[in-house]
């Protein structure tokens, strides 16, 4: 029997706050869509046409912390829902702020 998402997590998921949204480009696709959950480990990007699992993709947040620039694989899609991304590469200093913020949220 397969393992529910959060239990395979290495990080934990924590619900957005209310208006966050990120810039996304890949497979011909450039969009701004909301996310609902994040983690250290990646994101659920709301969009109803999500690329197909195994796409790579550039992202861009304006966090309160600063401007957050990352790299993701698409692991997951949900036709009309969205999709979950895993972070492949992140330099540090975005590393860090991402986890600042995170860190500064209510858990």
């Amino acid at each position: 029997m397969a393992e529910p998402a959060a239990e395979r997590r290495r990080y934990p998921r924590l619900a957005s706050p209310r208006g966050v949204v990120v810039a996304w480009r890949g497979s011909s696709k450039s969009m701004v869509s909301l996310v609902e959950n994040f983690g250290l480990g990646g994101l659920f990007i709301r969009t109803t046409d999500p690329p197909a699992a195994g796409t790579l993709l550039q992202l861009l947040m304006d966090a309160p912390t600063g401007e957050i620039r990352a790299r993701a694989v698409v692991q997951r899609t949900s036709p009309q829902a969205g999709m979950g991304v895993k972070f492949v590469a992140m330099e540090q200093e975005h590393r860090a702020r991402f986890a600042g913020w995170l860190r500064s949220l209510p858990a």
